[in-house]
């Protein structure tokens, strides 16, 4: 059928349903799993899977794990038994560490130590993907499951390498955008194949593609770009790094839809309210169950291959971003420092990015 969704479409309609609250079902030969995303979940939804036959668990990051002091069994995740008599808010505090110091203690949690952990890894993947809390309920079901209730199935003998790989990319469209900073801009647009969120290359002049170009690999920071907001340097760094690429007439600048480093906006102010509650940054996406940093850094290589470049003067106090863009084919043959944007309310962040995340500052 050539009207049939793809694999790429259906992981696609997966996350929609898990945003919205709908099941989705995962399934491996012949097992097939129930999933509902543990931030989106409601009373009727979890009464449903109560009454289904089977035991649900719940799943959860070793990093949440750790937080909650439960062993996880299958090395990157734990899984949770769901008790019979587990309430919404149950399992929210499993989920949600917004409450941590307020009711610490959640069990006994029972971890799961037999069976396979896939379906539970990939409905993790998923979740984090979509943008949600890393956290998932889980029910093994029928494989006939899906078809009967109308629910999107996902086949992980098709979909696990694309769960986790970079997706490729096109471009939409590029327009001249005159700025302050010079009035040769031009701004790219580029589009992932997966329904992800769109990607922007602000271009300065016409950088002669056979030199190192002046590039900034910045990631999306709604609070610090658009708000002013003195938590974090984005902002500052944004604008001292398109005002060197004016000054010097040429330059890219990647603008990369990767909020809260790679967790998403509402994610990023779960982590704000923690460290309001005495947590640095990186305690913080732990007890969310995230890692020190979710960004894909590949996508901005990917962006610059695109655009006919293959050597950079990379723009970053990051060594990683170095890293990456090495291991990626592209040439770094030079990091520019950007230290701008210090001030008394971030003092405790850049102290932890220099501490835990090896930043240059």
């Amino acid at each position: 059928m050539p009207l049939r969704p793809d694999t790429i479409e259906m992981l696609a309609r997966a996350r929609a349903d898990l945003r919205m609250g709908v099941p989705v079902v995962l399934f491996n030969g012949n097992r097939a799993a129930l999933v509902l995303a543990a931030e989106t979940l409601s009373p009727q939804r979890l009464a449903q899977v109560q009454a289904l036959e089977g035991a649900p668990v719940l799943a959860i990051t070793a990093r949440r794990a750790e937080t909650l002091k439960t062993a996880a069994y299958d090395g990157d995740l734990a899984r949770i038994a769901l008790p019979n008599d587990a309430t919404l808010a149950w399992v929210h505090g499993v989920a949600d560490p917004a409450d941590d110091l307020k009711m610490p203690m959640k069990g006994p949690l029972l971890g799961l130590r037999d069976g396979p952990a896939d379906l539970s890894r990939a409905a993790l993947q998923l979740v984090k993907s979509a943008r949600l809390l890393p956290a998932a309920l889980l029910l093994d079901v029928p494989a006939t499951f899906a078809a009967n209730n109308n629910l999107t199935s996902i086949d992980l003998t098709k979909t696990t390498d694309a769960l986790t790989a970079t997706s490729p990319l096109s471009e939409v469209i590029s327009a001249r955008l005159p700025l302050s900073v010079s009035e040769a801009g031009r701004l790219h647009i580029f589009r992932p194949e997966d329904g992800g969120e769109e990607h922007y290359a602000v271009e300065i002049g016409q950088p002669d593609r056979a030199k190192p170009v002046l590039t900034r690999l910045h990631s999306a920071c709604f609070t610090g770009d658009l708000l002013g907001s003195l938590k974090c340097d984005c902002g500052p760094q944004l604008r001292a790094a398109l005002a060197m690429m004016g000054d010097e007439g040429h330059g890219v600048l990647l603008y990369l839809n990767q909020e809260g480093r790679g967790i998403g906006l509402a994610n990023k102010m779960r982590a704000y309210s923690l460290q309001d509650q005495g947590f640095d940054t990186v305690e913080a996406n732990h007890r969310l169950g995230f890692e020190d940093d979710e960004r894909d850094f590949l996508i901005g290589a990917n962006i610059l291959k695109q655009m006919g470049f293959s050597q950079v003067r990379l723009l970053t106090n990051n060594p990683k971003k170095v890293e990456m863009m090495q291991g990626s084919g592209l040439t770094v043959t030079e990091r520019v420092p950007l230290k701008v944007g210090h001030t008394a309310h971030n003092a405790g962040y850049l102290k932890t990015k220099a501490d835990k995340s090896g930043h240059l500052l």
